[in-house]
């Protein structure tokens, strides 16, 4: 498989009330080896209330986006989308309900 040169992919996670299972999925993603092809990972805290927004100021390596009133989970992924600058996006949950590892699956068809 050739890789174009500088690919990239941005993973998009929405978040609300997660503070449980935030780092947990950060972690997750960081840990996916996609060889020479770079990550990019956004998280859009749609009004999270329970102490997750606080956790992401904490965390190196990643984009963060805060909206201060909840506009649901498509409004939190169109603020997601309009600040990746991937050649591929994947949205990941951050209830861990999808498996970042599968990620090399999922865009080897598009690559």
């Amino acid at each position: 498989m050739s890789i174009p040169k500088r690919l990239q992919l941005s993973v998009v996670i929405p978040a609300y009330n997660e503070k449980e299972t935030i780092n947990t999925i950060i972690r997750r993603v960081k840990s996916v080896n996609l060889g020479s092809i770079k990550k990019e990972i956004i998280i859009v805290d749609d009004g999270s209330k329970d102490g997750t927004r606080e956790i992401l100021k904490k965390i190196s390596g990643i984009k963060y986006i805060l909206h201060q009133k909840n506009l649901g989970k498509g409004g939190a992924l169109k603020t997601g989308l309009k600040s990746a600058t991937g050649d591929i996006v994947i949205f990941q949950d951050a209830d861990l309900e999808y498996d970042p590892q599968d990620y090399p699956a999922m865009i080897k068809p598009i690559i």
